[in-house]
């Protein structure tokens, strides 16, 4: 009879164990399970017979600590970021964009009348960028221009930003880059790994195709794979190339392109090294993408397009603002329960079931974001995008200053946009620790997505390397609804 009692008590010992390793197996990398599967062997091979309950619930119990901290995210830093700025020959106030867009011979008075009317309400100043190809006469768009154009950016921000954080390149074990509308062979990624000699190992991911929200997307790819590898640095390259996809014809919905994107480009170097924390700036928190390309409206909204004439160029339709606004709601219908205090979450859940329970006539409650956040990132698309967002949010000027600034200085520049808008926070001194940042951007697709980071110290402003450094005593401005282009300021050098 104790023999039997032996047996049974060993037994339900071993399956006790077994259960636990099973249930924690199924959260655990599976370098760490085999070690407690190792670990029970051992255990049971010891005790033999004397394996006792408490022995049973000591094992399970550090078990149980060993998987939450395998399993537990790995916190995402952001050690660095560096942003574009082109040199004083690439400048062109907004007089010169409509005396090149004249010399070209591409398009009719139409058009030319309609892209000035568009440049003139478009919150544009008179310092954003064009590259060389696109202010040179002729014009000079071909695949060697276009590659000169993405060097000049890419080269500058990855310099800089490995030069700010003290990173060597052999450190990064995350590679990612992201150009919507060029991606030439081999790959930009390929193309930074052979500049700065990377190791045979890096993780490497080359992102097209994605629209202005693409910077974000590429963030939300990094913080997957810093769960996966330990250790290591990330680094997210944006930018959008103008070379190739300025547009020549007279189709109208394609003109408004050659009226708002710039030259830009950012780069940023995240760590998911617990040594790094104390330096970072900030600490990813959340990242919510919302992708409704399943909606024929929200699909075909943007789109690379031929004209009649076979001139490619990139058409926004009507309702592109009716496709944000959807998307946007649905973006934060997500993000909202994630980041919003309690009262605000209760607020809001008190309006949907008046209205969609008892029929209450009424709005739905717009949660108030800024009682979540301090700073707002908005995409920089347009003065429209801006305008909408600022009323629908409910904002003020000094919350939508870094995007309305952003979108002066430096223009639409795609998927880059955010970051120079975080720069402008940081250079004007008003981020501080603890500090969090909402950043929103929207791309064809349709896509809205969202990233939210926390200061994890107080940023100085004027550092070494912000782009908006050197003119910070001159912003902000004031930007009128409708500012008229005196196209007598600008002359070609051969009119002097």
């Amino acid at each position: 009879m104790d023999r039997a009692k032996s047996v049974c008590r060993r037994s339900i010992a071993h399956l006790t164990l077994l259960a636990a390793a099973a249930l924690l197996t199924a959260v655990m990398a599976p370098t760490a399970a085999e070690l407690l599967h190792g670990l029970m062997r051992e255990l049971v091979r010891a005790g033999g017979e004397r394996v006792s309950a408490p022995a049973v619930a000591v094992a399970v119990w550090a078990a149980a600590a060993v998987a939450y901290g395998v399993s537990r995210p790995r916190p995402v830093y952001l050690v660095d970021l560096a942003g574009y700025l082109a040199g004083p020959a690439h400048e062109a106030s907004r007089a010169k964009t409509i005396a090149h867009f004249g010399r070209c011979g591409r398009f009719s008075d139409e058009s030319m009348a309609f892209q000035k009317r568009m440049l003139e309400r478009s919150g544009l100043g008179e310092k954003t960028h064009f590259p060389t190809s696109l202010i040179s006469v002729p014009v000079d768009m071909c695949l060697r221009t276009a590659r000169e154009e993405s060097h000049a950016v890419i080269f500058s921000v990855v310099d800089d930003v490995l030069r700010r954080a003290g990173v060597a390149p052999a450190e990064v074990g995350v590679l990612i880059f992201n150009s919507s509308l060029l991606s030439p062979t081999p790959s930009f990624t390929s193309l930074i790994a052979n500049r700065y000699g990377m190791l045979h190992d890096v993780v490497s991911h080359n992102l097209s195709g994605m629209g202005c929200s693409a910077g974000i997307i590429a963030i939300d790819l990094a913080k997957r794979l810093l769960q996966v590898h330990r250790d290591t640095y990330a680094l997210v390259v944006s930018t959008e190339n103008i070379t190739l996809n300025a547009y020549m014809g007279n189709n109208r919905p394609m003109l408004v392109t050659n009226t708002l994107f710039r030259v830009g480009g950012a780069a940023i170097l995240l760590s998911n090294r617990r040594a790094d924390r104390h330096h970072a700036k900030y600490q990813l928190i959340h990242t919510v993408r919302t992708h409704r390309g399943a909606h024929d409206q929200s699909f075909s909204c943007v789109t690379q397009e031929e004209d009649d004439a076979g001139c490619v160029g990139v058409s926004l339709s009507k309702e592109l603002m009716v496709v944000a606004g959807e998307a946007l709601r649905t973006n934060i219908t997500t993000l909202g329960p994630l980041a919003l205090p309690m009262s605000e979450q209760l607020r809001f859940l008190a309006t949907v079931v008046l209205t969609r329970v008892f029929r209450a006539k009424g709005r739905a409650y717009l949660p108030d974001f800024k009682l979540a956040f301090e700073h707002f990132c908005i995409h920089a698309g347009g003065r429209g995008v801006l305008d909408e967002l600022e009323r629908s949010l409910k904002l003020s000027v000094w919350h939508m200053e870094p995007s309305r600034m952003t979108l002066y200085r430096f223009g639409n520049t795609s998927s880059s946009s955010l970051w120079y808008e975080l720069a402008y926070c940081e250079a004007k001194g008003r981020i501080r620790k603890g500090d969090r940042v909402w950043q929103i951007a929207f791309g064809s697709g349709f896509k809205c997505n969202s990233a939210v980071w926390k200061a994890l110290r107080t940023v100085d402003g004027g550092e070494d390397g912000n782009p908006w450094t050197p003119e910070l005593d001159e912003l902000p401005v004031d930007v009128p609804k409708v500012s008229p282009i005196d196209e007598t300021t600008y002359k070609f050098p051969d009119q002097s």
